[in-house]
Parts: C-alpha cells; sequence; structure tokens
C-alpha cells in the first residue's frame, strides 16, 4: 500500500530505461517546491529541507530502489548515488540517436532530396516531410478532379450505338460445338461439315 498519494510523475523504474526523463521531471519539482538546492553537492541547506526533498524522491523511486537505498538520508547522497548508477544512459542514447540520424532511411520518398538540404535538427527533417506530405495530397485530390474545364465521359451502354441496339450476328460456324468445328467427334458433328 506504499504510494498511496497520486505521483507528481512515473516514479524512476529499477532498470533505469526512464531516467533521463525522471531525472528532468524530479530537478523542476524540486525547484518549484523550493528544494532544488538540496540535491546539489556542497550545499548549506536545513535539515527539514532535506527531509522534505528525501521524502519527495523516494516517493518517485521504484519500490526495490527504495530499499537498495534505505539508509540514505541525505537527498544529494541519494541523488549523486542515482546519477552514478543510471547517467551513463546519456552517452548511450545519444550515440544511438546519432547513428539513427546518419543513418535515416526513409521509406516513402526519395531520400537523397533530403540529404541534399543536409538538416541539422529533427524539426527542420519532419516539417519539411510533412509540408511535402501535404502537397502529395493536394495533388491526388488535384489529379482525381481531372483537368480543369474538363467535363466527365457520359456512361455509354455497350448494347447501344447510334440510338439503336446491336444485333447479335451468328456466324456460320457458330451453331457447331465441340472441339472439331463440325467434324469428327462431339456434340457438334450432327450439323454437318462446314
Amino acid at each position: 500500500m506504499s504510494n498511496l498519494t497520486k505521483l507528481e510523475f512515473v516514479a524512476l523504474d529499477i532498470t533505469g530505461n526512464n531516467y533521463l526523463s525522471w531525472v528532468l521531471d524530479a530537478e523542476i519539482h524540486l525547484d518549484v517546491k523550493g528544494l532544488g538546492e538540496t540535491i546539489k553537492e556542497g550545499n548549506e541547506e536545513s535539515t527539514q529541507d532535506k527531509a522534505k526533498a528525501m521524502i519527495f524522491l523516494r516517493h518517485h523511486l521504484h519500490e526495490g530502489l527504495k530499499i537498495e537505498y534505505l539508509t540514505v538520508k541525505d537527498p544529494q547522497i541519494l541523488w549523486a548515488n542515482l546519477k552514478e548508477r543510471y547517467d551513463h544512459q546519456k552517452t548511450v542514447i545519444l550515440l544511438k540517436a546519432h547513428y539513427e540520424w546518419l543513418n535515416l532511411r526513409l521509406q516513402d520518398f526519395k531520400s537523397t532530396q533530403y540529404r541534399e538540404k543536409c538538416f541539422q535538427k529533427y524539426s527542420e527533417l519532419i516539417s519539411c516531410l510533412l509540408v511535402a506530405e501535404q502537397n502529395n495530397e493536394l495533388l491526388m485530390k488535384n489529379h482525381e478532379l481531372g483537368p480543369t474545364g474538363s467535363v466527365p465521359f457520359l456512361e455509354v451502354n455497350v448494347s447501344l450505338h447510334n440510338g439503336q441496339e446491336l444485333k447479335e450476328t451468328h456466324h456460320a460456324n457458330s451453331s457447331v460445338r465441340g472441339r472439331g468445328h463440325g467434324r469428327g467427334r462431339g456434340r457438334g458433328h450432327r450439323y454437318g461439315y462446314g
């Protein structure tokens, strides 16, 4: 029945997968509460402020992490221990993101035209792709409408030609059925030759 009160943000997972977002959220919330200095090295904050910060930080930790750091009472020491344990993810995530950016593959577009623009920011690339997508949609709508000033073709019934019905004409051998066209075996041999 721990964490009875609502969390302001997601608790730090024991795997540390959400460490980077957790650090940012924790720093912002501690600053809002006036406790931001308690996690900085060499701080001279009151024991009451340190206790408030510890309560807040422990409240936003996974149960396994709470048990592991049970004896830590100073928020700056807890902060430093978590940083030492999980801060390596900055370099891992940054390298992965850098690699993905360099090897970016665009499935629906010719990537060369976007590489030539040498985008430095992801937001610039996405903005350009969104504009291209909107232009493509507009072109498709215009294509569906047809050329300007054109009138759609009227549907014509196949059985009408110059206002008259076409009569089905029979060829001489149309009544002959079977493989042999009237000769030899099959059902059509009764009707004669040719």
